[in-house]
């Protein structure tokens, strides 16, 4: 089974724009885990997107909702 990728218009933001200073580096991510009768549900946000979409890759998700930001 492949992962279905798709644009949102909006996802929740974990990471302020204020924490930027503080990750020169770029490292930051920040993931929110929830769960309900319907599934596990797991949002990120992170400086480096390809970082995020590696770490999620890995779980092996039917589904990646992505948001362009800019």
């Amino acid at each position: 089974m492949s992962t279905e990728y798709r644009f949102v218009e909006d996802l929740p933001d974990l990471i302020d724009a204020a924490e930027y200073d503080d990750h020169p580096e770029g490292r930051l991510v920040r993931l929110r885990i929830s769960w309900d009768e319907t599934g596990v549900e797991v949002l990120g946000d992170a400086f480096r997107p390809d970082t995020l979409e590696a770490l999620l890759e890995k779980m092996g998700p039917d589904a990646v909702e992505q948001m362009l930001c800019g």
